[in-house]
């Protein structure tokens, strides 16, 4: 039975998870909001902590007290104009934080040595490295203030600072914008630089409805620079020549780019050739050719290694890939071929992956499941629902083991966002509003599915979110009578295809537990709320190991992280936002390493006797979800490293619900349920308890990954 509650909810501390603790980990009874027990609005004060701490993070001042931390722990120091060199370099390789933290080197020696020169370069340096990144706002602060240093160089400085803004400006839309910042690049750019800011001026006219004006700044390109330029060129020619209702002659650039001579880059851009024509397609009418042109390209897209092209930047041409499976899954669906249109979700998610590790880290989850092969693993009492935001449609997908239906829902996904926004603020405000709320979401996202009820009832759900709805508490959605969960176990997956292979790895026979809590470092405030939480934890295992403040370092836990099949971490973490392989988790300083757990670090370890991955982070979210909607960070690299599940908070949590919660979640596995089944249940129980009757007290809490893990001896 759970623990007595002997306190009133209102009162009790709340654990400031996160504004986007959907991509946490999972999240066990953190105490680590206990500074902001007292305070009117706890939940509030937590989530803008979070967020002024990222904030912070990208402020000049932060950066550099960073640069010199980050310098005096180099072995071999270079100048300050070296370490712009390798920002740059790294920024093209795709390696922006690496290039934000040698720009941050560059800007401390600036300011120390009293050099404005040197800091406008890093100011510049480090606008580009945040473009890159798609931090439209850190980079348009960066790109102002580099031109602000006297003694700044026109060409060096100013010209790209402005051609920044203008890039700025262009994906964001504001084509007006853009072409006035390009011009004024225009004015002190270098014959080498300049060819590549009348491409831009070029793409942003064409995109602002100017073909003719942006073929006059095509023309102004000389032979010798459209060769160095070359398919990029090509293909800014042909999107304009489209745009001037000239579909033939676009068609034979876009053949000479995909019959090119063959270079490492070729396949690349015969990728966009093809995209290229399917437009054109498009523009004649040919729906059907239209989509064959569009799959053509994905399929080449699969087959790619991931690389980041920093010339799609220089050039204005920004191609996302992205945009083509969505392209190609608007068509399909338009077709009403939901079976290709399904494809090209899992291929999507799949290949932001690849595009968002970038060969930085091997995962092992990048494989695709065919539709008989997923079907073949389901249960008869088991379904998987998938949505997929395109456009002004939600295209959603009802998978059981004898049957395959798609449809799509009219809901724009900035309206979906907004509902999704409001239901959750509803739920962490703790307002009466909340299940009016549900239920409107309910009418939109499950009821038009007709999940059947009795023996054509899917009893569990693995649901496979898309874009806003990653921050959805499916299990208090409301139909009129009661909550979700009250009919369905539920269970998040990234994909179909990941959830599919995490079935297939073993529970451990032991069910052991590691657990670490309340590291001692100096990089964060002490956690004594963790340390006792791993220790009531604990309690519930015969066999466990447990490591709490000096003994919680970085080693150990790479040390026996393997070891134990539950694996328990109550300690502070960070985002990183620019790239999530870099958020990290704050261990145990032990003198020779500052215990700073990065996700990259965790893809590089053996996890696969881990069944089940519990996070308590006071930070917030510690993945990302990215333009093909594939996580990444902690979420990712824990399961990729070989855990199968994990339980992930969505919100701040109070701490006596929690431990309720937590305590018969974990006696019912103990009786052998397993883990969705078990989670059912502890929701269900901790509801009846009329103090936490209200949302917020009994759904924060997803499983992920493989609901059928089971807890063995």
């Amino acid at each position: 039975m759970p623990r007595p509650i002997l306190f009133d909810p209102a009162r009790r501390p709340v654990r400031p998870v996160g504004l986007l603790s959907t991509l946490a980990l999972a999240v066990l009874m953190s105490t680590c909001g206990s500074a902001f027990a007292q305070a009117d609005n706890p939940e509030g004060a937590a989530a803008a902590l979070a967020l002024a701490r990222m904030r912070a993070a990208t402020q000049p001042s932060t950066l550099v007290q960073e640069g010199q931390a980050l310098l005096d722990r180099d072995v071999i120091k270079l100048d300050g104009y070296a370490y712009c060199g390798q920002a740059t370099s790294l920024a093209e390789q795709g390696d922006f934080r690496q290039s934000i933290r040698a720009a941050s080197k560059a800007l401390y020696l600036g300011e120390r040595d009293k050099k404005p020169d040197l800091q406008a370069l890093a100011h510049r340096d480090l606008a580009l490295a945040y473009l890159y990144a798609g931090k439209l706002d850190e980079a348009e602060r960066y790109a102002k203030s580099a031109s602000l240093f006297p003694g700044a160089s026109p060409e060096q400085v100013l010209a790209p600072a402005h051609k920044v803004l203008g890039d700025v400006a262009a994906r964001r839309g504001d084509q007006a914008a853009a072409i006035a910042e390009y011009n004024e690049s225009l004015k002190t750019a270098s014959e080498r630089f300049r060819p590549q800011v009348l491409l831009s001026l070029a793409n942003a006219l064409n995109a602002s409805g100017q073909p003719k004006q942006a073929l006059q700044q095509l023309d102004a390109i000389g032979p010798d620079a459209r060769a160095t330029l070359g398919s990029f060129y090509l293909r800014s020619r042909a999107a304009v020549l489209l745009a001037n209702d000239q579909p033939e002659a676009a068609l034979a650039l876009y053949d000479q780019i995909a019959n090119s001579d063959r270079t490492p880059d070729s396949e690349y851009q015969r990728l966009w050739a093809l995209v290229g024509v399917g437009k054109v397609h498009l523009q004649r009418g040919d729906k059907p050719q239209a989509l064959a042109a569009f799959l053509k390209a994905t399929t080449l897209a699969n087959g790619l290694r991931a690389k980041f092209h920093s010339e799609e930047f220089r050039t204005g041409l920004f191609g996302d890939l992205q945009a083509v499976f969505d392209q190609a899954l608007a068509l399909a669906v338009e077709q009403q071929d939901y079976t290709t249109a399904w494809n090209l979700s899992e291929d999507s998610r799949s290949r932001q992956l690849l595009d968002s590790v970038r060969g930085r880290a091997d995962d092992s989850l990048g494989g695709r499941l065919s539709l008989a092969q997923l079907q073949g693993l389901l249960r008869p009492d088991e379904g998987v629902v998938e949505y997929h935001a395109v456009g002004d449609k939600l295209v959603v997908w009802v998978i059981r083991k004898d049957s395959f239906e798609g449809q799509a829902l009219p809901l724009p996904q900035a309206t979906l966002a907004k509902e999704v926004d409001d239901f959750r603020r509803s739920i962490i405000e703790r307002r009466r509003d909340v299940d009016t709320l549900g239920q409107a979401l309910y009418a939109k996202l499950i009821a038009p599915l007709k999940l059947g009820s009795g023996n054509k009832q899917a009893k569990r759900l693995f649901i496979v979110p898309h874009g806003p709805l990653h921050y959805l508490p499916f299990q208090a959605l409301h139909d009129g009578q009661g909550y979700l969960i009250a009919r369905e176990a539920i269970s998040i997956w990234p994909s179909a295809s990941v959830g599919g292979q995490l079935w297939s790895r073993p529970n451990r026979a032991v069910s052991a537990l590691l657990a670490f809590g309340n590291p001692a470092t100096q990089e964060n405030v002490p956690l004594p709320g963790a340390e006792r939480e791993v220790k009531e934890v604990s309690e519930l295992f015969k066999q466990k190991q447990i490591f709490v403040q000096q003994d919680a370092t970085k080693m150990t836990f790479k040390l026996h992280a393997n070891q134990s099949a539950v694996l328990h971490v109550a300690a502070h973490a960070e985002v990183d936002d620019v790239d999530p392989l870099f958020s990290k988790i704050l261990l145990a300083n032990d003198g020779q390493d500052r215990g700073l757990l990065e996700a990259r670090e965790v893809y590089g370890l053996d996890m696969h006797s881990v069944s089940l991955v519990t996070l308590s982070a006071c930070e917030s979210g510690l993945g990302k979800v990215l333009k093909g909607d594939e996580i990444v960070g902690f979420t990712r690299s824990f399961l990729s490293a070989g855990a199968s599940s994990m339980v992930a908070s969505l919100w701040p949590v109070a701490d006596n619900s929690t431990e309720a919660l937590m305590t018969r979640l974990y006696q019912s596995m103990g009786e052998g349920a397993d883990l969705m089944d078990a989670m059912r249940t502890a929701q269900l129980d901790v509801q009846k308890q009329r103090r936490f009757a209200h949302p917020f007290f009994w759904a924060p809490f997803n499983v992920i990954g493989n609901g059928r893990m089971q807890l063995g001896s």
